[in-house]
Parts: C-alpha cells; sequence; structure tokens
C-alpha cells in the first residue's frame, strides 16, 4: 500500500466564539509516532477529531496523497474514515456483545451498515479478527462479552477493532488516560508495535508527558489552540514545559515523577 504524509494547512476550528484550534499548520510523514501533549482545553482532542473529520475545521485544508479530506462527503468520507481509525478513551464498544463480534464491527466501512449490524461476516473476515485479538493477547476472550473484561482489555479491543479496518493512520485519543500503569503501558507497547510492524502513522493524545517520552518519535505540544512545540523528545526540556504548562504546573509535575512513566500526570 502506497503511503503519504498527512498534512494539515492553517487549520482552525471555532466553536461560537471560542477558537479550539487555530491555524494548525503540520506534516506528519508515513509511518511516525506522535505524541500530542498539552493542558486540557488546549485542542488536542479537536484535532484529532478534525483529522478523522468527525468535525469540519472552520477553516484550512487537510490533505491525504493529493486528496483534499476537508472536501470529502458521503462513501469518500466513510473510507477516510476507515483509513483514519479513531480510538477514544471511552472504549466505545457494544458490552453486551462478545469480544468477537465488536473487532468484526470494524468492518462496517467494507461490509456496509445493515450487514454489519447483522453480524453476516465472512471466514475470512473473522480469521483476521481472531489473529487482531491474538496479537494483543486477547484470543482467549474472544467469546466473552465485552462488558466483563477490564478497562485495559477493553481498550485493546478496540485497538484490535481499528486494525481490522486495515487504516493507514490511527489515532488514538486519551487511550490511557483512565488505566492503571500496567494496562497503560500494555496499551502504549500495542500501538508502538502496530507502528513498527505494520508501518502506519500513529498520532495519540496523552497525559502524561514520561509516556510522550518513551514512546513517540515526535511530539507536538499545544497552547490554547496552537502548536506551541513541535519536536523530538529530546528536545522537550524542563524549560520548554514550563513555558507550555506553567511554573506552578511544571513544579506539581517533578513532584509527581516516578520510575513508572506512565504514572507521570500532566496537570490538568
Amino acid at each position: 500500500m502506497e503511503q503519504h504524509s498527512l498534512i494539515l494547512s492553517d487549520i482552525t476550528r471555532r466553536f461560537g466564539e471560542t477558537t479550539a484550534v487555530s491555524r494548525v499548520s503540520l506534516e506528519i510523514p508515513p509511518g511516525q509516532f506522535v505524541g500530542v501533549i498539552g493542558r486540557s482545553g488546549a485542542g488536542k482532542s479537536t484535532l484529532l477529531r478534525l483529522i478523522n473529520r468527525l468535525i469540519d475545521p472552520s477553516s484550512g485544508r487537510i490533505t491525504h496523497g493529493g486528496r483534499e479530506i476537508t472536501a470529502l462527503r458521503g462513501r469518500a468520507l466513510r473510507e477516510w474514515r476507515r483509513d483514519c481509525a479513531m480510538i477514544f478513551q471511552q472504549f466505545n464498544l457494544v458490552e453486551r456483545l462478545d469480544v468477537l463480534s465488536n473487532v468484526l464491527v470494524g468492518r462496517l466501512a467494507e461490509r456496509g451498515f445493515l450487514s454489519s449490524m447483522a453480524m453476516r461476516f465472512s471466514d475470512a473476515e473473522r480469521t483476521e479478527a481472531l489473529r487482531a485479538l491474538e496479537r494483543l493477547d486477547l484470543l482467549p476472550q474472544a467469546l466473552q462479552k465485552a462488558g466483563t473484561l477490564s478497562g485495559g482489555q477493553q481498550q485493546r479491543v478496540a485497538i484490535a477493532r481499528a486494525l481490522v479496518q486495515k487504516p493507514r493512520i490511527m489515532l488514538a485519543d486519551e487511550p490511557i488516560a483512565s488505566l492503571d500503569p500496567g494496562n497503560a503501558t500494555r496499551v502504549m507497547e500495542a500501538l508502538r508495535s502496530i507502528n513498527a510492524e505494520d508501518g502506519l502513522t500513529v498520532l495519540v493524545n496523552l497525559h502524561t508527558i514520561d509516556t510522550a517520552r518513551t514512546y513517540c518519535q515526535r511530539i507536538i505540544a499545544m497552547r490554547e489552540g496552537r502548536v506551541f512545540f513541535d519536536g523530538t523528545p529530546r528536545q522537550l526540556t524542563n524549560d520548554v514545559l514550563r513555558d507550555i504548562y506553567g511554573s506552578d504546573g511544571l513544579a506539581e509535575f517533578s513532584e509527581s515523577v516516578t520510575s513508572t512513566s506512565v504514572r507521570v500526570k500532566v496537570p490538568a
């Protein structure tokens, strides 16, 4: 599959008088693992939703492989959302369905709404879903009700569901925010493995700086809807963090540092 850069050009999103994302321009090369950090309300989640076209920009353009993503409608837009899979903090699973069925719902864009809701999937698709679960160490839970799983397991089911979409880009909006350190590590390791083995571009919003430094090749920090920092983990110094979060916020961050990266909370 041919890979292309994702390009955001002067993207802005306003909600009434509030500007959530302001004139953001970025180029994300194919296969890059990018972490997005910043205070609550900085525009991180809005940025990912703009890329996935869950919301439309007020102005600006998003392009990928010569296609203007901001102009897509109908089936072309559904195909983009298939190619640009989204993982949410809340998992968004159907708890009464078994794990395998939840993963197969990721084929909705290919199969169509009615056949997906009726769970009419081919043997090949079921095999693919089982392989995705195996990759995420969830094969034994395939026939278990999704609602009986732990939060970390549910998030990995959501990742497996995204995998069977066969995406080119994977977006994850605070995927470890509600997880304990052990499960957070499993989720981040899964995303890193997918990035490395499948060559997928991964953009992930994170609330822990150490996690971003550990897993991401590139870190983008947002502040008041704008890109405030864009560089490598090594370039994300304490001086830069102080500018992003403020002196009080950085002091609180520094006091909370532990030996486990996923336990380091960025101030809200």
